[in-house]
């Protein structure tokens, strides 16, 4: 571990340790949190390691010796903002090891999308953007879940949170003298509004598919259904929902709507397995959304290719990348393709435009409309 000192850190491997642990640091202003964990079997990450400071001392928990506590609960909701850089599988983590997400939360990852043209900068990158100094990666895919982990592993846990206070007390004098700190703060808290809904989220899951406008309005019902179920079943077994089923097959299976199960195991990509094992329950989503009444089915979409498309997306585009210049930020961190998308998709089904709030608003959204307006 060239050019850096050994961290200092408590291994925790007891109830009573993470308690003492937790008030220990109740009183801070900031702590700094991170996960190691495995996920290629299950749905549900596996979590092997938490690990949290308030300053030089970080605590590294066990959570395979472990349970979480209700102290560890109340530091987690309560008390000191929450640092975490990259925080979306972290919030998995804590959801299932936790049974509660931290808040408040500030995302470093996003706080640098508001800093610089880099949203997406990984941990080591901005280590060394804002403190200079070179974080080990050597321990990044080691097997966290052996016991006991070796020195090298937990200095670099450790270092993880450690520096992630280094590099939150920059950027936060930066997003202060920019007038950019309530945008982060209301860009984590929407992070932990989308995590807390993940299963109430499964029946929009299909929305993600980019090739939906090729189907019909029946098509995409069956695709909702179907993707809905995929997304129900992978959460209650605790499987990778490849595992289950695939997006690319039930889009398939979505534009095929086959009738019986000769017709589904003809859909290209079927294994015989898969139309034994989830057949019927397949066959019968199709059925479904092939008995809907042309009043529940989902409006068919405009294709991106078409002239009018084009023109309308070009025009937010100009828009969104013309604000992004001046704020010295990347456009994607302004609003991304998907809610321009939604805006061209009502303003030609001539519906109420899904305008963004809050500071997006204010930054764009009379310009959004203008460039509308102009095309229409």
């Amino acid at each position: 571990m060239p050019n850096l000192t050994p961290p200092s850190f408590h291994w925790i491997d007891s109830p009573e340790a993470l308690d003492a642990a937790c008030l220990s640091v109740a009183d801070a202003e900031v702590i700094a949190l991170d996960t190691e964990f495995f996920r290629e079997k299950t749905f549900y990450p596996i979590p092997a390691l938490i690990q949290f400071t308030a300053g030089e001392l970080a605590y590294l928990v066990d959570p395979l010796a472990t349970p979480c506590t209700d102290e560890f609960r109340k530091l987690l909701t309560q008390g000191p903002v929450k640092l975490l850089h990259a925080c979306s599988e972290d919030l998995e983590v804590f959801a299932h090891w936790a049974q509660a997400l931290p808040e408040p939360l500030v995302d470093t990852q996003v706080a640098q999308g508001f800093l610089g043209e880099n949203p997406g900068m990984g941990y080591q990158k901005l280590v060394e953007f804002w403190v200079g100094e070179t974080l080990p990666k050597e321990e990044t895919r080691s097997n966290w879940l052996e016991r006991p982990l070796s020195q090298a592993q937990c200095h670099y846990a450790a270092l993880d949170v450690i520096y992630l206070l280094k590099v939150w007390h920059l950027q936060r004098e930066h997003l202060e003298r920019l007038g950019r700190l309530s945008w982060v703060e209301q860009e984590c808290a929407e992070l932990i509004q989308q995590a807390g809904r993940s299963v109430a989220a499964d029946g929009q899951w299909y929305v993600r598919q980019r090739q939906l406008w090729r189907l019909a309005p029946r098509q995409i019902e069956a695709y909702r259904l179907l993707t809905t179920w995929r997304e129900g079943e992978a959460r209650r077994r605790d499987l990778p929902r490849n595992w289950l089923v695939s997006d690319k097959l039930l889009y398939a299976i979505a534009e095929i709507l086959p009738t019986n199960r000769y017709e589904l195991a003809e859909v290209e990509g079927i294994k015989p397995t898969l139309v034994k094992k989830e057949g019927d329950a397949l066959l019968a989503l199709v059925k479904k959304a092939c008995a809907a009444t042309e009043n529940d089915l989902p409006p068919a979409l405009p294709a991106p290719t078409a002239p009018a498309f084009k023109s309308r997306f070009k025009a937010l585009k100009g828009v969104v990348n013309a604000q992004a210049e001046a704020l010295g930020v990347a456009p994607e961190m302004l609003l991304r393709r998907r809610d321009m998308e939604a805006l061209v998709i009502a303003d030609m089904a001539q519906a109420t435009l899904p305008l963004p709030n809050g500071w997006r608003g204010e930054c764009m959204n009379p310009a959004l409309e203008g460039a509308l307006r102009e095309l229409s």
